[in-house]
């Protein structure tokens, strides 16, 4: 994958929890991902788009243990498929939380 962008192009609170140095665009692909939807900046958002395309957005926010109600509902609409669909759901689904029941 060749890419005009560099990591430090991503916002800075993003990873803050790692250490950026280490992470690439291929193979951290999931993790950028799922930092840029759950915690990004809409300019995050249009470089991932311009990296990964929509396609591997879709793919991997499928397979995601979780994901926030409003970035499901983004993506379900987005995507056009049904939240029943993102592994997110299903496991939200499977826990009992006193808070969001």
């Amino acid at each position: 994958m060749k890419t005009a962008y560099d990591i430090n192009d991503l916002s800075s609170h993003l990873f803050w929890d790692v250490d950026k140095s280490a992470l690439e665009f291929e193979k951290s692909k999931v993790q950028i991902i799922y930092k840029v939807l759950e915690f990004g900046l809409i300019s995050d958002w249009k470089i991932i788009q311009e990296i990964y395309g929509l396609e591997t957005i879709k793919n991997v926010s499928l397979k995601l243990r979780t994901l926030d109600v409003i970035t499901l509902a983004f993506l379900s609409d987005l995507f056009k498929i049904e939240k029943t669909q993102f592994r997110c759901y299903k496991n939200s689904q499977l826990i009992q939380n006193s808070w969001t029941s």
